[in-house]
């Protein structure tokens, strides 16, 4: 990864480290990875065309479908590194206090600080199948779609499902949420600022700031929970919050529920004609996250340290809150949650979808 200005976490080293400890992937001979890696690509491309398509958005610079991301087929590895430059970027505000001032962190205390991150990141590099980054975009290029390899690979031998259908499946989730970003140029700052505000007072804990500043977490406890939250996978952070980040965290929670549930509904929305066995592949997923919620043991201790059963829920009710006001409003009704920050749906609206709908459709 490249170089990152000091602050509280050696990230290049986080990086490093999780790239060493992650659990290796499924075995497989070489022509089966090549064709794995082959179809992701060819996936990515054609899923972009049809989200348009079911939809009815369009990226508002009028790029092309073509455009809507810059897709990158990764290992564990590379996963976790790529997530470590979005960290670095999301946590930009812990490496300066309020009145501008750098924080200046022991070396030593850097690397512990890139020890917790990237135990976090080598459990997580195992779980995530597919992630849309927009927060490393650029002014000439998208953001990043990283499709996992060897997590594709080893859930739809889990599932038992069509390969290649379950990787366009995949590919439509990740460019929902690219279109979404270029549908709304704006939120990608918003939802960065949001977490600025979050983590703009713990820049003071670090050495020579204010420690004694009432309700404000240790810098040190953050940090896996950063991992956690910018990933959407918000279980340990709640507890190291004051009242106003609740309410701030509240904010951005009800946005990812959002974001994830259209996705989710978008996924399946192509039907059968673009995806054959869509609903063979939806029966089997949900079977395994059911599975996955009934952990018990290490399994069901791992997910609450990851935060994995709140973001199941996040999953569902942004699901529930897309298919409830599409069916008040329709298509373009649901669309103008896109228009601006006024229109996002509160934490209450995402469980009250009429409560939106009366706010913002009268």
């Amino acid at each position: 990864m490249q170089p990152t200005a000091p602050g509280p976490v050696d990230w290049n080293a986080a990086a490093r480290l999780a790239g060493r400890v992650a659990a290796p992937g499924p075995v497989a001979d070489r022509g089966t990875l090549v064709e794995l890696v082959a179809d992701l690509r060819a996936a990515a491309g054609v899923a972009a065309r049809h989200v348009v398509d079911a939809t009815g958005m369009v990226p508002a610079d009028g790029r092309h479908p073509s455009e809507l991301s810059r897709v990158l087929v990764v290992d564990r590895p590379r996963w976790a590194a790529a997530n470590a430059e979005m960290f670095a970027v999301m946590a930009a505000p812990l490496a300066a206090r309020r009145d501008g001032t750098p924080v200046a962190v022991p070396d030593a205390a850097r690397l512990a600080a890139a020890a917790q991150v990237g135990g976090v990141l080598a459990l997580l590099s195992g779980k995530v199948i597919g992630q849309y980054d927009p927060f490393t975009a650029t002014a000439g290029q998208p953001g990043r779609l990283l499709l996992v390899a060897p997590n594709v690979l080893a859930t739809e031998r889990q599932l038992g499902v069509d390969g290649r259908d379950f990787r366009l499946w995949v590919s439509l989730h990740e460019q929902t949420h690219a279109l979404q970003f270029a549908a709304a140029p704006w939120l990608a700052d918003h939802l960065r600022a949001r977490s600025a505000e979050l983590l703009a007072d713990l820049a003071d804990l670090a050495p020579g700031g204010a420690p004694e500043r009432a309700g404000l977490p240790r810098l040190d406890d953050l940090l896996s929970a950063l991992v956690r939250a910018v990933t959407h996978d918000d279980g340990g952070v709640l507890h190291l919050l004051t009242e106003r980040q609740r309410e701030v965290f509240d904010e951005v929670g009800a946005v990812m529920a959002l974001l994830e549930g259209h996705a989710d509904v978008m996924m399946d929305q192509v039907g059968p004609s673009v995806v054959p066995t869509v609903r063979a592949i939806r029966r089997a997923f949900e079977r395994r996250r059911d599975a996955s919620a009934r952990a018990t043991g290490v399994d069901r201790l791992l997910r609450r340290l990851l935060g994995l059963d709140l973001k199941l829920a996040q999953y569902r009710d942004g699901a529930s809150f897309v298919r409830a006001v599409r069916a008040r409003v329709g298509e373009d009704g649901l669309n103008a949650v896109w228009g601006g920050p006024d229109l996002l749906p509160s934490a209450t609206e995402i469980g009250d979808p009429a409560a939106w709908v009366r706010r913002v459709h009268g």
